[in-house]
């Protein structure tokens, strides 16, 4: 056996283990306290302030992998996301990013409000892309409203998306429910009335809580 090849693949193997735990320990720690210091983060994850740095040079590059590769996380939870109904798409989209952030919800906030929110902006492009194409699809055939331009709206529905994380971050609200409210507030930003967007939601079984995996 080569012990010198043994050797040096070990302490690259503890390295990416102490790398994805900070990360880990980051998503967790930040998500209670977002001015959380990176003694608080190493301690969470079991090492020392020191070696943190040996991963990052400081608390904004370990922020700003966490926040990249969320965003990017989510960009491809969305890939392939299609259905026929522009309407029951637009809603399967808001479902999907329910699902992949209300368990880290404050950090989600962080990511897309905070400083880094145009590294946040450009990893969530595609989710923007799916959302202007379901709009279009949506005022072509009649089921949105078609009285705002379609950029417009699409800036809408992201806005009231977030409006609902920042209330849910700020107020918890029960992960279903959350989820339910978040489908609610897109339909009605495209043309539905609460009671006509809770019939949609209900006939369509796409559109359930799941608990995610």
């Amino acid at each position: 056996m080569n012990t010198e090849s043994v050797a040096t693949r070990a302490p690259r193997r503890d390295a990416a283990e102490n790398r994805a735990a900070l990360l880990l320990a980051a998503k967790v720690v930040l998500n209670r306290d977002p001015s959380a210091s990176l003694e608080t983060i190493a301690a969470e994850a079991g090492l020392s302030r020191r070696s943190v740095y040996g991963h990052f040079v400081n608390r904004d590059e370990l922020l700003l992998e966490l926040v990249t590769s969320g965003a990017r996380r989510v960009a491809i939870s969305l890939e392939g996301l299609s259905h026929p109904d522009p309407l029951v798409r637009l809603a399967l989209i808001a479902s999907r990013l329910w699902q992949e952030i209300e368990s880290v919800r404050m950090m989600a906030v962080i990511a897309i409000r905070g400083p880094l929110a145009s590294h946040t902006a450009a990893a969530l492009d595609p989710v923007r892309r799916i959302v202007r194409e379901a709009i279009t699809d949506g005022q072509r055939d009649g089921s949105m409203r078609n009285d705002l331009g379609r950029e417009l709206l699409a800036r809408l529905v992201e806005d009231t998306a977030l409006l609902v994380l920042e209330e849910s971050a700020e107020h918890p609200l029960p992960a279903r429910e959350g989820h339910n409210l978040v489908m609610l507030m897109t339909l009605g930003v495209v043309g539905y009335g609460w009671r006509d967007a809770q019939n949609f939601i209900d006939a369509h079984h796409e559109l359930d809580w799941t608990i995610p995996s």
